[in-house]
């Protein structure tokens, strides 16, 4: 029950600070960090354990640590839970961004016990995507994720005139649950054509059209993960989101939310659905190819920081869709990779904007110059995951960016070349950002801004630890990711 243990231990947590007795947010906090941290444990040890058996018994790609028993019967439905090199890095990524979370959280002082009873609620509901392996145990864990996201955002986030934290929330349920209905449908269909939910098993015999044709089954999931992903023309609910929401929930969206969007492509729609998938290939990399040039364009526009990191969070996943548009071995571990990448540094770039505004009380770039004198680290640290972001070579950005284009470019080649100019694109919006906020003559109003302090500093090094080690040394990864990606190749023929 391993599996189990690691999903449901941040919602235990929730529930024990709930019932916490005392009203000494110290203590709600301790309780908050130790539940996420037992989680990171669990989760490393799983990833330990599964790396070796992969190593050791390449030609298996059965799911580990598998849990499964009988939950619906009239629909044949299971609480079916494991994991595989495609769901072991998401696993990993979203324990340690939970964790460092709370973490980035500290200093919440307004009705704490209920933030982070929120915040591990959405650890869990986001665990649950990754590790279910039975289509209406996913659907359910995807919209657990829903609540505690609005509540997160609509409560501790922007508030006028500063935001528009109930519009930007409402905006991100709204959208949310318009791609939930499409993917009801898709699941209620397979069930239909197929009389089981077992994705499993869906990813390795072809469905028969008997509720809707396959290529509608296709565009039903996608359009849901679209919207999470987020896709061109799908994505305007995210700068909003973003910029209202708090600093360790911005964190929690970009390192993990929007995962779930390529997550379930993978799993979903290019595992269950191949045909369809290599028949609209060539649109979905023009769509990518677009969202990577629209989201660093309209980044270079921006004022304000947050949004300007949104946008490129637009861009950025952008090479996620193009990488699975590539259908190969070489552009799908392209993809898993930048999904990963992309948690560690877009959340460290919003934990970074977080420290910032706590300190400036603004996000304005024209109004933020010289802020290396007064927080050397803080701005060592922002250089560092600003050249990440751009794709710099030793950096874990690069080599998920580099994997994408090769693998893309046989299949799409004109779409490949446009992508690529996302990455000047890129160097010319966070040069720009770090030139103007960071080296620029200091500003008197900031002389006693205080740099990051020790618990400050904690989440930052680890992320920033990640992406060197991760960039210097990818097979640690690529291994898992590849064990995880082979069913699929095979199932593309």
């Amino acid at each position: 029950m391993i599996l189990s243990l690691l999903v449901f231990l941040p919602l235990l947590g929730a529930l024990a600070i709930a019932l916490l007795p005392v009203r000494d947010d110290r203590a709600i906090k301790i309780t908050a960090a130790l539940f996420t941290a037992a989680s990171l444990v669990i989760s490393g040890w799983v990833f330990v354990q599964a790396y070796f058996f992969m190593w050791l018994n390449p030609g298996d790609f059965q799911p580990l640590f598998v849990e499964r028993v009988s939950w619906i019967p009239q629909l044949n439905s299971y609480y079916y839970l494991g994991v595989d090199g495609l769901s072991l890095p998401m696993v990993i990524l979203t324990t340690v961004i939970g964790f460092l979370s709370v973490l980035v959280s500290w200093n919440i002082t307004l009705r704490v016990r209920e933030y982070f009873a929120w915040l591990l609620v959405l650890e869990t509901g986001v665990l649950g995507v990754f590790t279910s392996l039975d289509l209406l145990l996913f659907f359910l864990f995807w919209e657990v994720e829903l609540v505690p996201m609005y509540l997160l955002i609509s409560i501790w986030g922007s508030a006028p005139p500063l935001g528009r934290r109930e519009y930007s929330a409402m905006k991100f349920l709204i959208y949310t649950i318009f791609g939930s209905a499409f993917m009801l449908v898709g699941v209620l269909a397979v069930l239909f054509s197929a009389g089981t939910l077992d994705m499993r098993e869906l990813a390795t015999v072809p469905l028969r059209e008997a509720i809707l044709p396959v290529s509608v089954l296709f565009w039903l999931f996608f359009i849901a993960f679209a919207i999470k992903l987020p896709m061109f023309p799908f994505h305007t609910w995210l700068p909003d989101a973003h910029t209202d929401a708090p600093t360790a929930v911005s964190v929690m969206l970009a390192g993990v939310l929007l995962k779930m969007g390529g997550y379930g492509m993978l799993r979903i729609c290019v595992s269950m659905f191949p045909e369809a998938a290599q028949t609209y290939a060539p649109l979905l990399a023009a769509l990518a190819a677009i969202g990577i040039v629209y989201g660093a364009l309209v980044a270079l526009r921006q004022t304000d920081l947050k949004r300007m990191i949104a946008y490129s969070s637009v861009s950025h996943m952008g090479y996620v869709l193009l990488g699975i548009a590539a259908l190969g071995e070489v552009g799908l571990t392209g993809a898993v990779l930048g999904m990963f990448t992309h948690g560690t540094i877009t959340g460290l770039l919003f934990a970074l904007v977080g420290l910032i505004y706590d300190r400036a009380h603004t996000r304005e770039i024209p109004r933020l110059r010289g802020l290396a004198h007064q927080m050397p680290f803080i701005a060592t640290v922002f250089v560092v995951a600003g050249l990440a972001s751009l794709g710099l070579p030793s950096m874990s950005g690069f080599v998920a960016e580099l994997l994408v284009f090769l693998g893309a470019f046989p299949r799409h080649a004109v779409w490949t070349v446009i992508g690529v100019t996302g990455v000047v694109l890129a160097a010319g919006y966070i040069l720009w950002t770090v030139e103007r906020i960071l080296f620029r003559q200091p500003d008197p109003h900031f002389d006693e801004l205080r740099d990051a302090s020790v618990l400050e500093a904690v989440p930052l090094s680890v992320l920033v630890a990640l992406i060197m080690v991760i960039g210097v040394r990818p097979t640690l990864l690529t291994n898992v990711i590849q064990h995880g990606i082979a069913p699929i190749i095979l199932r593309l023929g």
